[in-house]
């Protein structure tokens, strides 16, 4: 592709993306796919000579489309916000362009430096404790998503207790970790992958409001402690996924600090509320958090992959993470002047993430960030009114920000059959989980393009189908 015919089609790929935009309402939200259509569709061997270009676009709209879920929709209050914005899809658009390799400061001074000043600024919107800061032991650092960052915090938190042993024989098989049973999967996951075993993570019990009971934490804790064994992180959730209950991080930073536990804070959707001031209190106790994290490719309209993940003393992420070969080796690294991220995550590669949230928090401004996260709290505090004032309905769990829980007061059989027919209708996209073994519904409002418009319409759907 020359440089001419790449500026053609590029002016076909970004129109096709805005028209994608103004269209995607069209669409049913939820993809009517069968497994094995798409694949059914394609060539069955690749082809030998090279396809024009035109005929490569119309594929996409004849079948990537139709087997799409459209998650950029306004309609689409699934699982969390995946949201993006034209700034952000730009910046991602101008970072593949670029094509920089960010492993090491050295390898582009650029990707490094504006990715640490994005940090930098990001503690100053969500008033994050000083210790998070470039210019303090510790800082940030952009990771692909939560559950990276919080095996990161893991493998820290594992070494950081061991004394930095942990590759010595049987040194790390006694190690525990706590979360609520309410947490992120992604912490079973990291224990499997730090090799510290799913049966070393103890699950904690939570409160009438899906809260970790600090009490129960320091009961286990000690309990392992006269077992023998060594605890070494503690997950609390500023949003849970299931109900987006928020654990007492102080009461919880507490017992870490008096058995030295390292302490990580997960607040991957929530976390984007802390630009406003009135919701900061949910983020109390972050000044004695190990480590934090939050996904602004959530709910700061910023293209998937991007987590901001901080810590209060990188020395020991970087120990933890560093390995050095011949290859690596160069001027700056050997004079400490600079940050090289590849010590502060698990790959050695990394790309241009920074571009976005510059590309982001420039154009909106912090003023048009704030605004965007009122209006989804606003409508979906307006929407659990609604299911309040319902007779057939049950909100389930406390609703802080922007994630409301419901049930139908019929039992289980009547909420499925509600969730399944608001699904196949296309016009929306819900998901459910369960609490109290019970199954619940789930609306999250946080779409680029969600509107009190469309919150109505789904009110609407749901009436209807109750009656």
């Amino acid at each position: 592709m020359t440089p001419e015919e790449f500026r053609q089609h590029g002016r076909q790929v970004v129109d096709w993306i805005a028209d994608y935009l103004t269209r995607v309402e069209q669409y049913p939200v939820l993809s009517r796919s069968a497994p094995g259509d798409v694949r059914r569709q394609l060539p069955a061997h690749p082809p030998e000579q090279a396809e024009a270009f035109e005929a490569v676009m119309a594929d996409v709209e004849r079948i990537i489309l139709p087997g799409l879920t459209h998650w950029q929709s306004p309609n689409f209050f699934a699982f969390f916000p995946a949201n993006h914005s034209g700034p952000s899809i730009l910046a991602e658009l101008l970072s593949a362009g670029l094509g920089v390799q960010g492993m090491l400061w050295a390898t582009s001074p650029a990707c490094t430096e504006l990715e640490t000043h994005m940090l930098d600024w990001l503690v100053e919107m969500l008033q994050l404790p000083a210790s998070f800061l470039s210019s303090s032991a510790g800082g940030g650092v952009i990771q692909d998503s939560a559950s990276s960052a919080s095996l990161c915090a893991l493998l820290a938190a594992r070494e950081r207790t061991t004394q930095f042993a942990s590759n010595a024989r049987g040194v790390a098989s006694h190690l525990t970790a706590y979360a609520s049973s309410q947490a992120h999967s992604s912490i079973e996951k990291a224990m499997m992958v730090a090799g510290l075993g799913r049966e070393n993570l103890r699950l904690i019990d939570v409160d009438a409001h899906w809260r970790m009971r600090p009490e129960r934490l320091e009961e286990a804790i000690e309990r392992d402690r006269q077992q023998g064994a060594q605890p070494c992180l503690v997950v609390a959730t500023i949003g849970t996924t299931s109900s987006g209950s928020v654990d007492p991080v102080p009461a919880v930073a507490e017992i870490c600090r008096r058995y030295g536990v390292w302490l990580h804070v997960d607040a991957a959707m929530y976390g984007t509320a802390a630009l406003c001031p009135e919701f900061r209190e949910l983020f109390e106790g972050l000044e004695y958090a190990d480590s934090y994290c939050f996904n602004p490719h959530k709910w700061m309209f910023t293209n998937f992959d991007c987590d901001c993940f901080y810590v209060a003393d990188r020395a020991a992420l970087i120990r933890t993470l560093s390995v050095l070969p011949e290859y690596l080796k160069n001027q700056a690294t050997q004079s400490g002047a600079v940050i090289d991220y590849r010590d502060w995550q698990i790959p050695l590669g990394r790309r241009f993430r920074a571009l976005k949230l510059w590309f982001v928090i420039r154009t909106f401004g912090v003023a048009g960030l704030q605004a965007k996260v009122r209006e989804h709290v606003q409508l979906a505090q307006e929407f659990a009114r609604w299911v309040e004032s319902h007779p057939a309905l049950v909100r389930v769990a406390p609703v802080p920000l922007n994630l409301v829980t419901f049930r139908h007061a019929d039992g289980d059989r009547a909420t499925q059959q509600l969730l399944d027919r608001i699904n196949q209708s296309g016009a929306a996209y819900l998901t459910h989980t369960r609490l109290d073994d019970r199954l619940v519904i789930r609306v999250c409002v946080g779409q680029t393009n969600t509107q009190r418009l469309h919150v109505q319409q789904l009110w609407h759907r749901i009436g209807t189908l109750i009656g």
